[in-house]
């Protein structure tokens, strides 16, 4: 019966980690559908990020009942066998990375959750590097895993991370151009996308 649970554990995390990234994406287009489906895209969009918020909190849950049920063939995968180890990396990725996604949070504002058509260009962290919230989440599950003390649920989260952020940032931008035109393009020219550039960088007006 563990084995069994485990299977189907492991099965929803990644269907959990398709959901996220399936429906985020929708939800990162709103300019593109809006020529198909007028203003109902952007209502569209803020429900396309509530259903990958869910696949978000799927997966979190499946990581954590890892703990409970992991895949027997796994087990000896451990980070080390002192567990602390994974656990103070694990909270060393945490800090770091939230105090980076709540800064994006707050200087996107209402965007986070809610796409709308008369939001203006952020600034605050957005005047450095062009997808704080990405960099700031992401790596979250990976410092899940370290708590874990598990090295496949290490490399199988590096590898959503590795995989997803490009597609994800690919898709966003292509939306942005066609939202903010030449301004945004010049914002691409002169800030990273997940790390500051090495050049000084202008602030957004």
């Amino acid at each position: 019966m563990v084995l069994i649970i485990a299977i189907i554990n492991f099965i929803s995390l990644l269907i959990s980690f398709f959901i996220m990234a399936y429906f985020y994406s929708l939800s990162l287009q709103p300019m593109k559908r809006s020529a198909k489906y007028g203003d109902k895209a952007w209502r569209d969009c803020k429900n396309f990020r509530s259903i990958g918020g869910f696949g978000e909190l799927l997966s979190v849950i499946n990581l954590i009942l890892w703990i409970w049920f992991p895949l027997p063939i796994m087990n000896e995968w451990i980070i080390s066998s002192n567990i602390w180890i994974g656990i103070i990396i694990g909270i060393c990725i945490t800090i770091t990375c939230v105090l980076i996604m709540i800064k994006g949070i707050n200087d996107a504002g209402s965007e986070t959750i809610s796409p709308s058509k008369n939001t203006e260009m952020y600034g605050g962290i957005y005047n450095h590097i062009r997808h704080p919230q990405t960099l700031g989440e992401f790596p979250t599950f990976v410092a899940i895993s370290f708590f874990f003390n598990s090295w496949f649920l290490v490399i199988l989260t590096s590898l959503f991370i590795i995989i997803y952020t490009p597609i994800m940032i690919h898709y966003e931008e292509i939306d942005l151009v066609q939202r903010f035109g030449e301004k945004y393009t010049e914002y691409q020219k002169r800030t990273g996308a997940l790390f500051p550039k090495l050049r000084k960088t202008s602030k957004l007006k």
